[in-house]
Formats: C-alpha cells, structure tokens, sequence
C-alpha cells in the first residue's frame, strides 16, 4: 500500500474485518506521508465488544516511529453505530496521540455493508 486516504482505508479496513464473527481492533500504522508502515490486528474480542490497551498502540507507534494512525474494529451484529465505549475509547487515543505529535486520522467500525467515520462525522477536530 503505497499513501492512504479514509476511502482506501474504509476499503481496505473492510476486507480485513468485515467477515470476522467476533470484534477484532486493528491500526493501521502511516508515515509522514500516509503512507503505510505497517496494519496489525492487535485486540481480539468476543461478538459484542474488544478490550483495547492504548498503552500496547503507544508502544507500536514509537517502535515504527509512525507519524500517523487509522484505528479500526468490527460490529459482527452488522450496525456499525458507534457505542458509548467507542466514543471514550476514541477520545482517549486522539488526547493521547496528540500529545505525542501522531496525527489521529480516523477510527472507523466496520459492519456488514456499513461503516462508520469518526472523522467524517466531526468527531475528530
């Protein structure tokens, strides 16, 4: 994958996850120029929801030195409505990343032909 916008991101996020029959988080990891470093599947949960440690996407951040990051998990009931803990979990990365200088590019929940954009819905500015 060469630089990286939502769109392909949404695209690539949703062959990766779409499928799965419990909630899976992933990150996908980008450089100064969106391009990307590195995807990883980093959380696997059970079919309603997925432990997620900002402390282990910190550590991956600075052990790839990325500049940039795109979060994503799946809602295997096909409603990709984000949840109040996905609110939480959101604003707790993009305080966290901002600190650190990462651009929070997106968190993105991928349902069956559905997704959802925290940046597309204004939640990340």
């Amino acid at each position: 994958m060469g630089t990286i916008g939502v769109e392909d991101a949404i695209s690539y996020l949703r062959s990766q996850l779409e499928l799965e029959e419990r909630e899976v988080f992933c990150v996908l990891f980008l450089d100064n120029k969106n391009r990307v470093i590195e995807f990883k599947k980093m959380f696997y949960g059970s079919i309603r929801s997925v432990e997620v440690h900002p402390r282990e996407i910190i550590k991956v951040v600075l052990a790839l030195n990325a500049r940039a990051i795109i979060v994503a998990h799946n809602h295997p009931s096909g409603n990709a409505e984000p949840s109040n803990s996905d609110h939480v979990l959101t604003n707790k990365l993009f305080n966290l990343l901002k600190i650190m200088d990462v651009d929070f590019v997106d968190h993105i929940i991928i349902g069956h032909n559905e997704y959802f954009s925290f940046f597309e819905y204004g939640f990340l500015n």
